[in-house]
C-alpha cells in the first residue's frame, strides 16, 4: 500500500506562487507514474498534471499549461507541483495520485493511490 501525503497548500493573492509536495511512503514510488488533480467545491475532480516514472515526460491540463511545472525526485520519493501566476479559479483541494506501472494519464480511474489533499485558496 502506497501512502501519499501532500503539503504546501495555503492562501495566497492572485499572481502569487506555491509549490506543492507529495511524499510517498514506499520505494514503489519509482515504479509509479504520478499525477496531480484538483477539486473545487461543487465540481468534479479534474486533472492538473502528470509525470512518467522516469520523469522524462510530463502532461498538463490546458488550464495550467505554462503556469505549472510537475517534477519528481525518485531518490526522495517525492513529486512536486510548482504553480505560478495563480488565479482565483485555481482555488481547490489538490490531490496527489500514484498509478503503479502506469504511463501517466489524465484519468482519475487509472490511479490506484490518493493522498488526502491540500487546500489552495487564491484571492483576487
Amino acid at each position: 500500500q502506497v501512502q501519499l501525503v501532500e503539503s504546501g497548500g495555503g492562501s495566497v493573492q492572485a499572481g502569487a506562487s506555491l509549490r506543492l509536495s507529495c511524499a510517498a511512503s514506499e520505494r514503489t514510488f519509482s515504479t509509479s507514474a504520478m499525477g496531480w488533480f484538483r477539486q473545487a467545491p461543487g465540481k468534479e475532480r479534474e486533472f492538473v498534471a502528470a509525470i512518467t516514472r522516469s520523469g522524462g515526460s510530463t502532461y498538463y491540463a490546458d488550464s495550467v499549461k505554462g503556469r505549472c511545472t510537475i517534477s519528481r525526485v525518485n531518490a526522495k520519493n517525492t513529486v512536486y507541483l510548482q504553480m505560478n501566476s495563480l488565479k482565483p479559479e485555481d482555488t481547490a483541494v489538490y490531490y496527489c495520485a500514484a498509478d503503479q506501472w502506469g504511463a501517466g494519464t489524465r484519468e482519475t480511474l487509472d490511479y490506484e493511490y490518493w493522498g488526502q489533499g491540500t487546500q489552495v485558496t487564491v484571492s483576487s
